[in-house]
């Protein structure tokens, strides 16, 4: 970003916020990397209207950032712009069995919500951190279900045109962990068909799904699952069998509760967790023929050899 836009950004409009040298990693959930050459966050829908002309055709780096629970900052940070939503774009509106949720919503605090107004098949969310607009991105699920289940539109910022659109369903492409929208798309706001429920018994679905979740999954500072699982296998299981439960690099560790989990030291080095994926797929390569996908979004690391096809967010927990 240049100066010049820079100092342009902060004046167009009060729901704009620029910053510079913003911190990234440690708003991640591995808590580890560096700051954000530039941030903006914008408050409103009217804000990002405005903003968006400002940035049609810019030609740096843009990060659309959400909840940090599916991103892995380099420890050199960052060097482009981080564009962020702000707090109106994690509202709920339920009107029936229809809701309209912002993009910065948090997939658990939907979950309760719309659960405890009688609500149900979005119970699955309350075990996946992150956001809506990044569950969109990469058909975030678990349990079964998935947001393909209950997504009926997606309004979808293109940031470099600097154009809104309401895509349907149907034009998305959702499929296991994938969508067919860019980095470069930002998901302001869906609308969710839901289903009518029982308020106990969904409460008792929630308690479950958090409970399998503590029991299975490890806590501290990770990102949810780091590969996608291959077609009719599990990355857990495939880590697992290449003997690499425990194995180190730094400050990283595979979890040895679930080997598709990376856990960092408190204090650590996002580029150890870099290492130990790239270590993870070259070894479950080697030992079974299969080259695992990263589903973690990678940010500043130039050159990785790692694809990543997630977004920031959400951090997708398997069963």
């Amino acid at each position: 970003m240049s100066q010049e836009l820079h100092e342009r950004l902060r004046r167009v409009h009060p729901g704009i916020v620029v910053s510079s040298d913003a911190p990234l990693g440690v708003r991640t959930t591995y808590r580890v990397g560096g700051a954000a050459a530039y941030e903006v966050e914008v408050h409103d829908r009217d804000a990002l209207e405005t903003l968006m002309p400002h940035l049609a055709g810019y030609e740096g780096d843009v990060l659309i950032a959400g909840k940090g629970s599916n991103l892995l900052v380099a420890d050199a940070g960052f060097d482009g712009l981080v564009l962020r939503l702000g707090r109106r774009f994690g509202e709920v509106e339920m009107d029936g069995t229809r809701t309209r949720v912002g993009g910065a919503a948090a997939l658990p605090v939907v979950a309760r919500k719309v659960t405890k107004a009688g609500l149900g098949g979005f119970e699955w969310a309350v075990g996946v951190p992150g956001a809506i607009g990044g569950a969109v991105r990469m058909n975030a699920g678990g349990h079964g279900s998935d947001m393909a289940s209950v997504l009926v539109w997606a309004d979808v910022v293109d940031v470099i045109a600097g154009e809104i659109e309401r895509r349907p369903l149907e034009t998305l492409d959702l499929a296991y962990r994938h969508s067919n929208l860019a980095d470069h798309h930002l998901v302001i706001e869906v609308e969710l068909q839901l289903a009518i429920g029982d308020q106990v018994e969904g409460a008792r679905l929630l308690e479950e799904i958090v409970r399998w979740r503590r029991e299975h999954q490890p806590g501290g500072q990770n990102a949810g699952s780091v590969f996608k699982n291959p077609e009719g296998d599990s990355a857990g299981r495939l880590i697992d069998a290449a003997g690499l439960a425990g194995t180190r690099v730094g400050t990283a560790v595979v979890s040895t509760k679930h080997a598709n989990f990376i856990q960092v030291d408190a204090g650590g080095r996002a580029d150890d967790v870099h290492a130990l994926m790239v270590t993870i797929i070259e070894a479950v390569e080697e030992r079974s023929g299969v080259l695992l996908e990263v589903e973690t979004r990678i940010a500043g690391f130039d050159d990785s050899p790692l694809v990543s096809s997630g977004m920031d967010e959400p951090g997708c927990y398997e069963e």
